[in-house]
This record gives C-alpha cells, structure tokens and sequence, in this order.
C-alpha cells in the first residue's frame, strides 16, 4: 500500500522548491530535476513529489546493505528499504552511487535527496540533518586474525591498528579505545589486512561480519567480542524538511507494521534486526 498523503500538504508543497551548494562528489547515478536539486529547503517532499521520482545515495560496495549481484543489479538491505519507501511516497525511485565519503557531500550540495546506506546518528551529523525514526537495531562486533590471542575485548584496541572506514562510527570507536586507524572502505578489505598482519582488528556491525563469514566460511578470521548497546539505521534528510521526514517516517511504520522489513532483513542477514525485542 502506498502512503497517503495529504493532498492539502501536496497542493502547497508544490508551490515552491529546493537548491544547494557545490559540493561534494560524483557517483554513478546522475543530478536530474528532482527534490534532490531545485526546490528551497524545506520543500523537498514537494520536490520529490513534483518531479515523482526519489534520489538516493548508497555505496553499492557493501554487502548485504548495498552491492551488486552477479547480474551486476543493484541489490542488498538497504537498497530494497529506499525502494519500498520510494514505493509508499507514490515515486521512483534513482539510486546515486558513491564512496561513503562522499555520500553526504553529494547530499549538501544537492545532488541527492538522501542517503540510505546503514547511516547512523552522530552529534556532528545533527548539526546539518534530521533523522528518521531507526529502521534496524545491531551490535557492534570486533573482528581479528582466527590465531590472535592478545585481543579479546574493546579495551584490548589500546596500541593496536584498526582497519576502518576512516570517516565512519566505528572508526571513532576504535579510535577511542586507543586503536591507530588504517583506512579501508569495504569488508573484504578489512579482512585481507588482517590477514596479512597490516592491521590487528576490525570494528563493524555484526551484520556486516555475519554475511562476509556466511560468504567466506573458511576465512582465518573471528569475532570476539560485541558491544551492549545496539545502534541503529536511520534516514538523513536536510534540516528544515519536516514534511519529508515525516513521510520517510509514516513509510518505515507501515513496513515494520506489515512484516516487510522484518522479511528484509531475515533475507539479507539471517535474523530480524528491525525490532528492539
């Protein structure tokens, strides 16, 4: 079923529309009149509707979230979350692929009008954006060699070297624990690195750890430890877009209401990790 919305609130979003600053970088999906690109904040949704279609940015390097098959589709989590919530907004949906560095650049500068790629909530990030309501709940897992014996805690990070996403939330948890960072931008990266001695562990979502062990079952690698607080996927959108937060938001109860993402996530992950229980 398809979100219904107020044809009142339609009628004068589409009045106006939505810009942004240079910035950022290029990906595979092209800037095209949509609310990614030239509507006033504020009226995104409006945007969106007018042009019926949705951009998204996602990384389309990391699986299960966002990869290509061997069809080379598009596919994962994540990407079949945008498309059920572009399906219930009552648009198409454009998938926007880019490192994660440059996700939300491309986003300020309005090439996209969102990124769904297991995007979690910081302060910084507050400054510039507003969050949906969590669409997963993980742990946090610590990955090392299968012989590695000196780490078996977080605290044991202190000293070592961490292969991480240099600009994610597990980055500067490593770094919190004492741990240097080496910089990798995929799963199978952060693997190799251990294995071959250049980096000690790895922090992730033990989501990511799961379906890369499901994939590799003979890989020389272990997890050791997960954190007791979970963390969770959310929806950015550019401050001052109450109206699409809120719809993005009326999108994600209705597929937790109907059992979709909860048939998502067993898909991709193995287990439901869409609900606090």
């Amino acid at each position: 079923m398809r979100m219904a919305i107020a044809p009142a609130l339609v009628a004068a979003c589409l009045l106006t529309g939505c810009g942004g600053q240079d910035g950022g970088a290029s990906g595979s999906g092209s800037q095209t009149e949509s609310g990614a690109g030239a509507a006033e904040d504020g009226d995104q949704l409006a945007k969106i509707l007018e042009a019926g279609k949705i951009i998204i940015g996602t990384e389309g390097t990391y699986s299960p979230n966002s990869y290509h098959d061997e069809n080379g589709d598009l596919v994962g989590f994540d990407v079949e979350v945008g498309r059920k919530v572009a399906e219930k907004l009552g648009v198409e949906v454009e998938f926007f692929e880019a490192e994660w560095d440059s996700l939300f650049s491309s986003m300020d500068a309005g090439r996209i009008d969102t990124v769904i790629n297991e995007v979690e909530y910081s302060d910084e990030r507050a400054l510039k954006y507003d969050f949906s309501n969590p669409y997963t709940y993980i742990r946090g897992a610590l990955m090392v060699k299968g012989d590695n014996e000196e780490i078996k805690s977080f605290e044991d990070l202190d000293g070592k070297k961490a292969a991480q996403n240099l600009t994610s939330s597990w980055g500067r948890m490593a770094e919190e624990y004492g741990a240097e960072l080496v910089g990798v931008d995929a799963v199978a990266q952060t693997v190799d690195l251990l294995l071959t001695g250049r980096a000690d562990a790895t922090l992730n979502v033990e989501t990511a750890f799961s379906d890369y062990l499901k994939k590799n079952p003979d890989a020389d690698v272990k997890v050791v430890a997960w954190t007791e607080e979970v963390s969770s996927s959310l929806i950015p959108v550019k401050k001052g877009n109450e109206d699409l937060l809120k719809a993005i938001n009326e999108a994600i109860d209705e597929l937790r209401e109907s059992g979709e993402l909860a048939e998502l996530s067993e898909k991709y992950f193995g287990m439901d990790v869409t609900s606090e229980d």
